[in-house]
């Protein structure tokens, strides 16, 4: 049978998601402890291939089992293997036709940036901290111009197309960009949704509205980053610790996320 499964795991200790032959991934964890437990070879395909150091919250992974496989049990057990690094935190059947990946139309990031002077080592983990002043309202002004259908090659590590094959389109359509904060400790929150994105885009967006919060690039000039389709043209890509896959969305609605998240 099909089965669908939301993941949560710390990135840290991970050389990204996608299996790896000789590191430690997120998917190589998992295929390991789902081999064992259901006792033939087991294979995960995910929503969003996070790179290396990025966290998850609402990761969904696809994969076959038997038909008489006990979902509960699975579940528990590959939770005592692989976490707390890494959670299984539901598994249930799925149509035959569905995939993780292909059959998603949404995903969600989450971004987290501490703004003071202080780092905390609470968060060093999970957030990146920038000790300079930043003006939110610019940060969120150029987010704004994000929004929408755009070519993101600007923000994008341009990949190599196969002999013979046209270059990947790098056309993407951002549903939502904003700030959130900071609360009271300094934390900034930048959520983004989007249809797909491609790799590194969203540090790249953090990294470059970053910038224009230290004031070294105007609110305004997001349009003519956007418009260079350069690499060059936009700020480098912010740290990955900082980043989190928050929801992946499907037909039937957004999967699972964090609790209390709306």
């Amino acid at each position: 049978m099909r089965v669908r499964g939301a993941v949560s795991y710390d990135g840290s200790p991970f050389h990204g998601f996608a299996a790896n032959d000789g590191v430690r991934t997120v998917a190589g964890d998992l295929n390991e402890a789902l081999s064992r437990v259901a006792g033939v070879p087991v294979a995960v395909t995910c929503a969003g291939r996070t790179d290396r150091g990025v966290h998850a919250v609402g990761q969904v992974v696809s994969f076959d089992l038997p038909d008489d496989a006990d979902l509960d049990r699975i579940r528990r057990s590959v939770n005592r293997q692989c976490g707390p690094a890494v959670v299984l935190c539901s598994l249930e059947p799925a149509g035959e036709d569905f995939d993780a990946r292909f059959s998603a139309t949404g995903r969600r990031y989450r971004y987290r940036v501490l703004a003071r002077e202080d780092p905390d080592p609470f968060l060093a983990a999970t957030a990146w901290h920038v000790a300079a002043p930043l003006d939110v309202a610019a940060m969120q002004e150029a987010a704004g111009d994000l929004v929408g259908e755009h070519d993101f090659a600007s923000f994008c590590r341009r990949p190599k197309p196969a002999v013979g094959e046209p270059e990947p389109s790098l056309v993407r359509r951002i549903e939502e960009a904003s700030w959130e904060g900071p609360d009271v400790d300094g934390l900034l929150v930048f959520e983004v949704s989007a249809t797909a994105f491609c790799h590194q885009m969203v540090r790249s967006i953090v990294g470059t509205l970053v910038e224009v919060g230290r004031g070294r690039r105007p609110a305004a000039g997001m349009p003519d980053v956007l418009a260079a389709r350069d690499r060059h043209a936009a700020g480098e890509p912010a740290p990955p610790h900082g980043l989190t896959l928050w929801a992946v969305r499907y037909p039937e609605g957004w999967g699972v996320s964090a609790p209390g998240d709306a």
